[in-house]
């Protein structure tokens, strides 16, 4: 990765940290059966909008068979983290932490189907980085775009709070 001041968020480094854990270090590795069996989740495939549901300590991911791979493959990742990071039934919750929950499950999402460990392997000034991203990792353009957006998002931030510390400690930066 050519962004050296990249920061990555505690969500990301434990994505991560679970992957290596688990042996899983390239994107072919990333098969959401074997994923789902390390965590005890059952996967199945059924003309159903997809969803996570747990019966005691039976857990079961539901991934619509309608969808092409690359949406099932992502709707794969927002459902684990449904089941392996939030409590409750969201019908019975309160809408704010619902919408908290999915606002998790999308950052979730964008971590565990590009993880950092392995697109840190990949020159992001590639011009052609996005359909690199969508056939290594076979999900969608639009969800590699939006994560490509987000590193060059947190670099910029990063680079300008660094230009912001030295202006004070310097005078280097303009204002």
């Amino acid at each position: 990765m050519i962004y050296p001041q990249y920061t990555k968020t505690a969500l990301e480094d434990w994505v991560s940290s679970w992957y290596k854990l688990h042996n899983f270090w390239l994107p072919n590795d990333l098969i959401p059966k074997e994923i789902a069996m390390k965590c005890n989740i059952f996967v199945h495939y059924k003309p159903l909008d997809s969803y996570y549901i747990r019966f005691g300590r039976y857990r079961e991911i539901v991934l619509n068979s309608k969808l092409g791979s690359h949406q099932q493959r992502e709707e794969f990742f927002h459902e684990l983290c449904h089941a392996i990071r939030h409590v409750g039934k969201q019908s019975m919750m309160p809408e704010a932490f619902r919408e908290l929950q999915e606002r998790d499950a999308k950052h979730f999402t964008l971590y565990a189907a590009l993880p950092y460990h392995m697109i840190k392997r990949y020159d992001i000034e590639d011009p052609d980085i996005i359909e690199r991203w969508s056939h290594d990792f076979k999900v969608s353009e639009e969800l590699c775009e939006e994560r490509l957006y987000q590193i060059k998002r947190r670099y910029i931030t990063a680079a300008n709070k660094n230009c912001h510390a030295l202006n004070e400690a310097y005078g280097l930066c303009y204002k």
